[in-house]
């Protein structure tokens, strides 16, 4: 419900926080019908503050805010539901979610589709289902979201329906073309299509997903590097010397 400057009980998620002033933080929402927001929390530091452990990534909230401009102040916040945490495990995937929302996100531009499908990978992330089908598929639908939804139903220069037993090259701008031989840039036909319908079942399909969506985020980043993405890389390299 929105009154003046007044914006009460709206559903959000916390992406990030920083430090201000003594007590204070500055705090970076995901909403669902005002998009991404940054508030001022005053004194949500201190130890007297009732709401340090409300105000959590991950957890689904109720928050309400007042003034106008580039950011607000923090009125009050609530659990929306029963309290949730990520798995260890998983915690660093749903850094790299919130991550790629700060980046690609405009603010105040409200996608509540998106803050439907990123509850969805919240939840995923959760179970015990596959965590990487989990963050391709949010990679894919976040893409579309955007405007930069990439196409995999035909091949761009014949407007053939594309042959699961071919391979392609894919460039994010102009979709998929046959390719005369296989490579290692080019793609299965049957990884595009099931990536297309997000029905990314085995092994190969995942592999293919994660380098396609990886190089066309890039191309959305314009440059800017993915922080979480990095530690990843860096705590997948330090697994792999610990293995005998």
């Amino acid at each position: 419900m929105k009154a003046g400057g007044r914006i009460a009980l709206a559903h959000a998620y916390l992406l990030h926080h920083m430090a201000w002033r003594d007590t204070s933080r500055i705090l970076e929402f995901f909403t669902r019908e005002h998009g991404r927001v940054s508030l001022f929390a005053r004194g949500v530091r201190s130890e007297r503050s009732q709401l340090r452990a409300v105000l959590r990534p991950f957890q689904r909230l109720l928050v309400s805010w007042s003034g106008r401009g580039e950011a607000g102040n923090l009125t009050t916040a609530e659990f929306e539901g029963t309290p949730t945490r990520l798995p260890a495990a998983r915690l660093m995937s749903g850094f790299y979610l919130n991550e790629l929302l700060l980046k690609l996100l405009a603010k105040h531009d409200g996608h509540p589709q998106l803050f439907d499908r990123y509850h969805e990978a919240l939840v995923g992330l959760r179970a015990p289902a596959s965590e990487a089908r989990t963050l391709r598929i949010f990679e894919k639908r976040l893409l579309e979201e955007i405007g930069y939804g990439i196409d995999l139903g035909r091949d761009a220069e014949s407007g053939a329906a594309l042959d699961p037993d071919r391979h392609y090259h894919f460039r994010a701008d102009r979709g998929a073309s046959l390719a005369v031989a296989e490579s290692p840039s080019t793609y299965r036909g049957s990884s595009l299509t099931a990536l297309a319908a997000e029905a990314l079942d085995d092994a190969q399909c995942l592999k293919d997903a994660r380098r396609l969506l990886r190089d066309a985020l890039t191309a959305c980043l314009d440059g800017r590097s993915l922080r979480s993405r990095e530690v990843m890389t860096a705590l997948r390299a330090q697994e792999m010397k610990a293995c005998p």
